[in-house]
Parts: structure tokens; C-alpha cells; sequence
């Protein structure tokens, strides 16, 4: 189908970023591991997983995007499914925001973990109604929501691990001072 084609090299790059930002997340959570903060599980379902998820979906939308489809209608029909889905998700991701206990989220970490994403996958799904219609045009509004994705996670990921960076050097100076006091997360990662 020559619309798809003519995006080949956007999700080829996107794709490409996609995967290796997710080897990078691999690697962070894995030298991360050795020394855990206090509830990491419960703030990693709110905070790191997600940062996974959409870059998941950044890379299967490119492989998507990139496949020889005959007819657009199939293939929005699937990015219209994994935007629906993203909806959801990310609506979960809000819950478990609100109910974790590990950090105090704050207006940024509100609109990059759950504003953006929703606008991205509400994208994603209500584009794939106008697909045949507009197949141009539409493509413009999936790529769009590809790289708001792609955006978010980077922040998100990046977010993280100056959290992370933080926590630990709090434990560090507590450790060197003797000092038990907690570390406030919300005021360390901002």
C-alpha cells in the first residue's frame, strides 16, 4: 500500500529507538535491583512499567506501520484495538498512582503518566475509524501519537531514574551521617 510506504523510515527510527530504550530500561532496572527503595514494586507498577509499555507499543506500532498491508482498514483496525487497550492501561496506571504509597505524585508526573498517554492512545483509537476515509491524513495522527509515546517514555524514564539516583544518594548521606531520617521523594526528584 504506497501511503504506508511513503513512512517507512519514520518507523524504522522509531521503531529503532524504541527497542534500544527499552534495552536501556532493562539495564537501569537491573543495576537497580541490588539495593531496592522501600514499596519499589508498588511504585513500579505506577511509574516504571508503564515507561515499558509505551515503548512496547511504540515498537509494535512500527512493525505495524511497517508491514506490507494491502488495505489500511485492517491495519487500523489493530491500532485502533491497541489504542482502546492503551486507553485502559493507562487509566489503571491513574489508579495505581493514586493508591501507591512510595511517592507523592506530582501535576508533572500526572500529565506524562496518565494526561499524555491518554491522549496518545485515544488518538490511536478514534484514528482508525477515519482510516479509510482519510488514510493520508490519519497516518499523520498515528505517527503523532507514536511519537508522543516515545516522548513520554523517554521523559518517564528518565524521570525515574533521577529518582532513583536521588534515593540512593539520600540513603548514602543518611548512611555516611548516621542520621535515620526518611527521604521525601517528592522533593528530591523535581
Amino acid at each position: 500500500m504506497q501511503v504506508l510506504t511513503q513512512w517507512d523510515s519514520f518507523y524504522v527510527i522509531v521503531g529503532t529507538a524504541a527497542g534500544g530504550l527499552i534495552g536501556l530500561q532493562f539495564v537501569v532496572l537491573t543495576l537497580l535491583a541490588e539495593r531496592p527503595p522501600l514499596r519499589f514494586a508498588e511504585a513500579g507498577a505506577a511509574f516504571s512499567t508503564p515507561t515499558i509499555v509505551h515503548f512496547g507499543v511504540v515498537l509494535f506500532l512500527s512493525a505495524l506501520l511497517h508491514a506490507p498491508w494491502e488495505r489500511i482498514d485492517v491495519v487500523a483496525a489493530l491500532w485502533g484495538v491497541t489504542g482502546l487497550g492503551g486507553l485502559v492501561y493507562t487509566l489503571i496506571v491513574a489508579w495505581r498512582m493514586r493508591n501507591q504509597a512510595a511517592y507523592e505524585a506530582v501535576l508533572e508526573d500526572w500529565a506524562f503518566h496518565a494526561a499524555l498517554p491518554l491522549v496518545a492512545y485515544a488518538t490511536l483509537a478514534l484514528s482508525s475509524f477515519a482510516a479509510a476515509a482519510y488514510a493520508h491524513d490519519v497516518l499523520f495522527a498515528v505517527g503523532g501519537a507514536t511519537l508522543l509515546l516515545l516522548f513520554v517514555g523517554i521523559h518517564n524514564a528518565w524521570d525515574s531514574v533521577f529518582f532513583q539516583i536521588s534515593v540512593g544518594a539520600e540513603r548514602r548521606r543518611r548512611g555516611a551521617t548516621g542520621k535515620d531520617e526518611s527521604p521525601s521523594p517528592a522533593n528530591d526528584h523535581k
